[in-house]
């Protein structure tokens, strides 16, 4: 494919998840996009990185935008069926996902993807990028455009715009995050200096033989260095942790297993025979960790064809790229902190909106992971922010405000993934694939309306970019945190509407005020591919969990099992949370063998 000679109104750079969510976004919104990639694929952490267990954003009121639209792309698509895992609710393949997002793609006569490009240099004028150079296929060349999104996971585009942005730690004097480390840590442990970013994971593919480990086998003690590896939950269930359709295992395995920690500033360095080093020590690693599982289990678990030759990856079980947690983070006109993700409330609470000095609402995407850092040694202690919700634990919600998005000193240039503006420390809970899904939709918004009005995004009003966002015809995306409205409410936008109005209805305390409630049915849920009807008894643990007690599943005649019973949708909720003694149901829903739990949407009507 050849790259365009003229200017374009929208550039985005990178291949990760948020910066193809960009360029979709903006092609939609008709402006002229280029989507330049390193690399074969164009998906990042959701596909190329095979890190197909998304969390976050898991309830169906987070189930907005591009997010949400991929999730159920993907419901069609995976004729297994997304509940595979017990890290995740949702677990398919990479080839899977990819082909949904170049679909995507190819259907946007506004969007031209161009892959195996190489970023040289960028040229700026005051406080705008006008043009960058590109290597590809030996040549390089200048591209002209009017806006520029980083979209990539390690903001490589930074400091060639020479964009003020921060990298690694941050004292908690400076912000008083109360999870930070002190000034006198950060000077004087040697941690620090050894690990400035999160570790990264050089995801692999394994294959399953049969469903579950046979029972002849005697699992053997994992090999050096991951003899811990499975000390917490067991040799089958830390295989199962990561289980995709047809029997595929993700392997990206947090305790003792193939998070890489060494020499991680190689990852920053102008050298590439630095970063090719990196990329050899991760996947052998990672190899040698898999090679550990198929020996400690007797070979029920061997090295698994995912990626296709045209992926660009090492090989057929290896990810085309690695899965960053962690990069530059720009230097933005809002900062995203920890406090900010932190409940206000008890109870179904949300961090602090983000408001402006007139009271209005910035926020322009919605997350809810838990916060979660991945370094050696211990877990780094967080401040908690997760709450029992629907019989499993969620994260409480949070907002990301437009201007996280802005360079303090570029007028046209955005973030679009893990490089938007957000402490180390915060990065933790923004870093998850469904937020930055959002942020890159937002993103590409942003550019498109900048565009369409003949100015920098610099200075358009968050207002703007959220009536986009909220009335978008393909991918409504959530602009406010509401707990009791699921994406397919018939009044999910009035709501967001109202609120986006009135942010005062949110309470200080983060509960919604009494003249917003409404009532709940738990009857009311969405259709999904697999589900089926089960009939039995709910019995409430009283501590914010359920297990059903099916005396048959209707719609295959199982025996009488007991399940641990989860939703995630706000109607049947409210339900489960006024039971307070065993309650005959019929439920409708979709088993999880490997969770092992039920994930139930809703009650019947009769």
């Amino acid at each position: 494919m050849t790259l365009p000679s003229e200017a374009v109104d929208v550039l985005v750079w990178g291949g990760g998840t948020g910066g193809v969510a960009a360029a979709i976004q903006a092609a939609r919104g008709g402006a002229s996009t280029l989507l330049l990639t390193p690399g074969n694929w164009l998906g990042g952490m959701v596909s190329a990185a095979g890190v197909c267990c998304p969390d976050g954003s898991e309830l169906t009121p987070w189930q907005t935008g591009l997010w949400g639209a991929f999730l159920r792309a993907l419901e069609q698509a995976e004729p297994e069926g997304l509940d595979q895992n017990w890290v995740s609710c949702f677990g398919y393949r990479p080839a899977t996902a990819e082909a949904i997002l170049q679909g995507w793609v190819q259907e946007l006569p506004k969007l031209k993807w161009v892959p195996g490009c190489k970023l040289l240099a960028v040229e700026r004028q005051g406080s705008r990028i006008t043009a960058v150079q590109l290597e590809r296929r030996g040549e390089s060349q200048w591209l002209a455009c009017k806006v520029m999104v980083d979209g990539s996971d390690r903001g490589d585009l930074l400091p060639l715009a020479e964009a003020p942005f921060r990298l690694g730690w941050e004292a908690q004097e400076l912000w008083g995050e109360p999870s930070a480390p002190s000034q006198q840590r950060l000077q004087t442990e040697a941690f620090f200096k050894q690990q400035p970013v999160q570790s990264p994971t050089w995801v692999v593919m394994g294959q399953l033989q049969s469903e579950v480990l046979p029972p002849a086998t005697a699992p053997l003690p994992l090999a050096a260095p991951f003899e811990r590896a499975s000390e917490a939950f067991g040799l089958e269930r830390t295989i199962n942790y990561g289980r995709l359709p047809g029997g595929l295992v993700m392997l990206n395995w947090p305790l003792h297993g193939n998070d890489w920690h060494q020499g991680l500033e190689r990852a920053f360095s102008a050298d590439p025979a630095e970063q090719a080093a990196l990329a050899a020590e991760m996947q052998s690693y990672s190899l040698q960790f898999a090679r550990a599982l198929e020996q400690a289990s007797g070979g029920w678990l061997q090295l698994g064809h995912a990626f296709p030759a045209e992926a660009g990856s090492p090989a057929p079980w290896l990810a085309a790229m690695p899965y960053w947690r962690e990069g530059r983070r720009l230097l933005g006109r809002s900062l995203v902190l920890e406090q900010h993700l932190l409940p206000l409330g008890s109870a179904e609470s949300q961090g602090p909106l983000p408001l402006n000095a007139c009271g209005e609402l910035e926020s322009i995407a919605v997350g809810n992971y838990a916060n979660d850092h991945h370094y050696p040694g211990p877990d780094w202690p967080l401040a908690p922010k997760s709450i029992r919700w629907g019989g499993r634990w969620s994260g409480t919600p949070f907002c990301i405000p437009y201007g996280a998005l802005l360079s303090a000193e570029i007028d046209n240039l955005l973030a679009a993934d893990k490089a938007f503006s957000s402490s180390h420390m915060a990065n933790g809970a923004t870093r998850l694939q469904p937020l930055i899904l959002n942020i890159g939709q937002a993103a590409g918004a942003a550019a498109a309306l900048a565009v369409q009005r003949g100015i920098p995004p610099a200075e358009l009003t968050p207002l703007a970019v959220q009536q986009c966002l909220l009335h978008d015809h393909r991918a409504p995306a959530a602009v406010v945190p509401l707990w009791d409205t699921p994406w397919h409410a018939s009044d999910w936008l009035a709501r967001q509407l109202q609120l986006l109005a009135n942010p005062e209805l949110l309470q200080a305390n983060g509960q919604i005020g009494r003249p917003f409630q409404r009532p709940l049915s738990p009857s009311q849920g969405h259709p999904e591919p697999r589900e089926s009807l089960w009939e039995g008894r709910v019995l409430p643990d009283g501590q914010g969990g359920y297990t059903f007690v099916s005396e048959t599943d209707l719609s295959s005649d199982n025996a009488k099992r007991e399940w641990p019973l989860i939703s995630l949708e706000p109607g049947l909720n409210r339900w489960l949370q006024n039971l307070d003694k065993p309650t005959q149901a019929k439920l409708i829903g979709c088993a999880n063998p490997w969770g092992p739990w039920l994930r139930a949407s809703r009650l019947t009507a009769d």
